[in-house]
């Protein structure tokens, strides 16, 4: 794996390159087409007689200060995207972290395939407030990654699926994938803008007719030739530079399909989640074509991923060659199945992990059941709620009600049995506190921030606020004996009663 790791940083190191002299390039010649080049006069003799005659002398001095001027862009958002893409990703994303106690399940499986990827920590899980079905890994290095799923996701795939899912993302991680397709999308949304800005400059502006009027004077259409091959590669480094990133993009999506069959030993898992996100049609929110080709499938062109303008190999063929795997899972085996499904000769998988000797067998599947997917969906229901701070109350009938943050009646109906429900939340909230007739809650002196206890009557779901005035919800799967407020970091002690 190590091989293959540095394989893949070889290859990338290459292809950023090849992205930086596009861009240079660009710079270059926009320098020189907007900088005028520094006219030069020469002298004709006739007979007796001289005449000083306009000419023209090319001076890279534009070109060179281009250069510079698009270099300083890209270094200013490379360092943003370095230090911070990992979190401006997930913020335009809509994602927020969840425990362990949220969703035990979504933890266990990315603790099971951090194991089985021998990551040196595991990344940190994020939850999207989407119903659609779709998940990304983000971060410079292992060392402060993190995947991020949607509610959908949770609600729609078993197990096996959702391993497969997640497996796929901790390859990313693995391959060093994340951070290099961040710094190329950077380059690419450099080149775009710093096309976008001359182009558009050109409309806006009387440059051309000066440019014109300035290359009759010195020296013959000269200036107005740099200006037109400027334009010319302004209109083509965007498409070039795209076309690199989603050739790159297409092959590590091979690589960490391949990636997940290994860790997971069942590629059954992962065809079977890109079949069903195949199915889906929920749109996805707070998407653009920057951050598209970071998802597990294309949320803008998910059923068009053909030729060469598509972001992510057809998932058809994506499945094809998951389901070509026989007899054992190994990156070798990928490559047989690839060559199978696809009839070609040539895969996505270095050499160097060709010629790995390690081979595992494949593992069979867990059980399945309808009952099992209503459950799934409604505890994605719930943790999405919880995320959004709901307030949980119980009837008596066995109905949990579930009322928004800013519900500001004292009381509800209960839908099943028409009971009416006293909601203390929104008597006492004012005051920030909440009564033990909810929750049994009670202050304690701590050191810093004052302590708070709170006794828990059986495993259904339970609701309580904070002394800070943040909602918290306990679901029927947590099982430990304290907890921690995520806005004030206060610390609750769990008391059964």
């Amino acid at each position: 794996m190590f091989e293959l790791i540095r394989a893949n940083k070889r290859r990338s190191v290459i292809l950023v390159f090849v992205m930086l002299l596009v861009l240079l390039a660009l710079g270059f010649l926009i320098g020189a087409a907007v900088v005028p080049s520094v006219g030069a006069s020469r002298v004709d003799y006739r007979g007796d007689q001289a005449s000083i005659q306009p000419g023209f002398a090319f001076d890279p001095t534009g070109g060179f200060l281009g250069m510079g001027v698009a270099f300083f862009i890209w270094m200013i958002q490379s360092a943003i995207a370095y230090f911070a893409g990992g979190r401006i990703l997930l913020s335009i994303s809509g994602a927020r972290e969840i425990k362990k106690e949220d969703h035990p399940q979504l933890f266990n499986v990315v603790e099971e395939m951090t194991i089985a990827a021998r990551l040196p920590k595991m990344p940190r899980v994020f939850l999207i407030d989407n119903m659609a079905l779709n998940a990304f890994a983000t971060g410079r290095s292992p060392d402060n990654a993190a995947v991020a799923v949607t509610a959908g996701l949770l609600g729609k795939l078993d197990r096996d699926q959702l391993q497969g899912v997640i497996a796929h993302e901790i390859s990313h991680i693995v391959h060093r994938d994340v951070l290099f397709m961040t710094m190329v999308g950077i380059m690419l949304g450099t080149i775009v803008m710093i096309s976008e800005v001359f182009l558009r400059s050109l409309w806006y502006s009387s440059a051309t007719r000066r440019y014109r009027s300035s290359s009759r004077r010195e020296g013959g259409g000269a200036q107005m030739i740099l200006m037109v091959v400027a334009i010319v590669f302004a209109i083509l480094a965007p498409i070039i530079a795209q076309l690199i990133y989603f050739a790159v993009s297409r092959r590590r999506e091979y690589l960490a399909d391949a990636g997940a069959a290994v860790y997971t030993r069942y590629p059954e898992g992962l065809a079977g989640a890109l079949e069903v996100l195949a199915r889906d049609n929920q749109p996805m929110e707070n998407v653009s074509r920057a951050t598209a080709p970071m998802y597990i499938v294309n949320p803008l062109n998910k059923m068009s991923a053909a030729g060469l303008m598509s972001t992510h190999p057809p998932l058809q063929d994506r499945i094809k060659v998951l389901r070509c795997i026989a007899g054992g899972v190994s990156y070798a085996d990928y490559q047989t199945a690839w060559s199978k499904a696809l009839g070609k000769k040539a895969g996505s998988i270095p050499a160097s992990a060709l010629a790995s000797k390690e081979r595992a067998p494949l593992r069979k599947p867990s059980g399945k059941s309808a009952k099992a997917a209503r459950r799934r969906m409604r505890e994605a229901g719930d943790l999405l709620r919880n995320v959004n701070d709901f307030l949980f109350l119980a009837c008596v009938c066995g109905m949990r009600v579930k009322l928004p943050p800013d519900f500001k009646k004292d009381h509800v109906d209960c839908p099943r049995c028409k009971r009416t429900l006293q909601v203390p939340v929104a008597q006492l909230a004012a005051i920030g506190a909440i009564g033990d007739q909810l929750t049994g809650a009670t202050a304690s002196p701590a050191q810093g921030k004052e302590a708070l206890t709170v006794t828990r009557h059986g495993r259904e779901w339970m609701s309580f606020k904070c002394r800070c005035g943040a909602m918290k919800n306990l679901s029927p799967s947590f099982t430990a004996d304290h907890t921690t407020c995520t806005q004030c970091g206060r610390s609750i002690q769990i008391v059964q009663g």
